[in-house]
């Protein structure tokens, strides 16, 4: 499967009024600094110790809007 990797706080700057808000990140764990990464389907991962954890997903235009925002593409 291939992803986007990011820090929180770049996660925080694409989301969408309709996805997860701000409050949600802070309750899952995400910080500014933490590893986020979100696969193709738009599942929102965050880095755990140990595993990779599913948190939320983004919806609609997100794959326009991760590009633009990171400058990365899929790998």
């Amino acid at each position: 499967m291939k992803f986007i990797e990011m820090t929180g706080k770049t996660l925080r700057t694409l989301i969408s009024d309709d996805e997860l808000h701000g409050e949600d990140l802070s309750s899952a764990g995400v910080s500014d600094d933490t590893i986020v990464r979100v696969n193709e389907q738009g599942d929102i991962e965050v880095r755990r110790p140990d595993r990779w954890d599913v948190i939320g997903g983004l919806l609609g235009n997100y794959e326009v809007r991760m590009k633009k925002t990171t400058g990365m593409d899929w790998a």
